[in-house]
């Protein structure tokens, strides 16, 4: 299932963000990526694998490489051309079989299977603080931004709270929004999940952050869609 995020789920989002901040000097900024990595490179390590390790186990059960085209008889002294042909078969089982796991890991389910769940992790933590970096959410007077981030193809939220929160805010805190929208996203509910995370993101900051006499609207409160 294809998730789509719509024009009212934004709304609502941005309408979210901005009750959220109204209760605190921190600023909340969400961004939704459908995809931070091809993993051509993880794609590509499976299927050499398989076309090295897969060939070699059907030796033991009587595979010889036998090139598939031409037969007939031969002369047994032959050795040379007989080797030649075998090796020629082995190569083309294994390009075979190479092509075989490629073309397979271009099925998204599958290439996230292929994947590891700490390499997607590490991808999805990189692709989220670039965005933290390039929207500027560290540059906030009080450094008291916070960036939530949602991977779709690969199914991984992250949450990136800036150094001023750091020093005042156990992150332990955080697990429960990540866990809502985590939960909501599976469920094909993107806007009700950050609904849910932006507000108990807001009551995090509110408590250690309330809103200052002259409290700016520094970062935009719509929902970034890459």
């Amino acid at each position: 299932m294809v998730m789509r995020i719509t024009q009212d789920d934004q709304s609502r989002i941005a309408q979210a963000i901005a009750a959220a901040e109204a209760a605190t000097s921190g600023e909340i900024f969400c961004v939704v990526s459908r995809r931070v990595s091809s993993y051509g490179d993880v794609a590509l390590a499976w299927s050499a694998a398989a076309a090295l390790i897969l060939p070699a186990l059907l030796i033991p059960f009587g595979f010889e490489g036998v090139w598939p085209f031409g037969g007939g008889w031969e002369a047994a002294h032959e050795s040379g051309l007989t080797v030649g042909r075998a090796l020629g078969g082995y190569v083309a089982v294994q390009a075979a079989v190479f092509a075989g796991v490629l073309l397979l890991s271009l099925i998204p389910t599958v290439r996230r299977w292929m994947t590891p769940g700490g390499l997607r992790r590490a991808r999805v933590r990189r692709a989220a603080l670039q965005q933290f970096l390039a929207h500027g959410v560290h540059v906030t007077r009080e450094r008291t931004g916070v960036l939530i981030f949602a991977a779709l193809d690969d199914h991984q939220v992250e949450l990136i709270a800036d150094e001023g929160i750091h020093a005042q805010v156990d992150q332990g805190v955080w697990g429960d929004a990540v866990a809502a929208l985590t939960t909501e996203m599976k469920a094909g509910r993107p806007a009700q999940g950050f609904e849910i995370a932006i507000g108990q993101c807001g009551q995090v900051l509110a408590r250690h952050f309330p809103p200052r006499t002259d409290n700016p609207n520094e970062l935009p409160d719509h929902l970034v869609i890459l």
